[in-house]
Formats: structure tokens, C-alpha cells, sequence
């Protein structure tokens, strides 16, 4: 798991939300992101989401960015055409410091591949 949790390029993580500023207007922080990668990963264009949905959506990105190193694997849509994920490995607890750096590390492997 160690080897999951290396640095993330702060410099390229910068760059990375100067330029989602320019496109939105502001700054997004790691959640505004995960909410982005989630919107897109669920394909329906829509500006209104209930505070659950809001959820939904952060959980979408992070099961999404989590099947890249095989935590998670995709099973299919919903009727509604949410997508759903099951877990596929167990891990140890990540601390909070860990898990950004994780997450982060792969938001930027995720928009490189964009």
C-alpha cells in the first residue's frame, strides 16, 4: 500500500486547479474537483443535485479515481444511470494526509488521460 501513497506533484496540482479556474471562475479545492471528476463520470449534464446526490457524486469520483490502482471495480449503471462500484480490495486505514495525497496523485493521473 506504501507504494500507492507516494508524492503527488504539487507543482502539476497547482497548475491543475489555476487552469479549472480559468474554466470556472474560482479555485477548486481537492473536493471541488472530486465533484467535477463525479459529474463527468456520471454523464448527465445537469446543474441542480439534492444535498444527498452532492454525495452521490463525490462517492462516483472516488470509487472512479480508486478503481485506477484496484481498489474499487466498475459494475454497471442503475436504471437512473447512476454508475455503482463494488470494492474489490481491502486496505489498511489510510490517515486523512494519506488519503488526499492518494486522491490527488490520481485526480492528476485522471486529467492527464483527458
Amino acid at each position: 500500500m506504501t507504494d500507492l501513497i507516494t508524492t503527488y506533484d504539487k507543482t502539476a496540482w497547482d497548475r491543475l486547479r489555476i487552469k479549472l479556474k480559468h474554466q470556472f471562475k474560482r479555485r477548486p479545492d481537492l473536493q471541488g474537483i472530486l465533484f467535477l471528476i463525479g459529474h463527468r463520470e456520471l454523464g448527465q449534464f445537469r446543474s441542480e443535485f439534492t444535498k444527498e446526490e452532492k454525495q452521490d457524486v463525490l462517492h462516483i469520483a472516488v470509487c472512479t479515481l480508486l478503481s485506477r490502482v484496484g481498489f474499487y471495480s466498475f459494475i454497471g449503471r442503475d436504471e437512473d444511470g447512476w454508475p455503482h462500484f463494488e470494492l474489490t480490495r481491502n486496505h489498511r486505514k489510510l490517515t486523512g494526509e494519506e488519503q488526499e495525497k492518494l486522491l490527488k496523485r490520481l485526480v492528476l493521473e485522471y486529467f492527464d488521460e483527458l
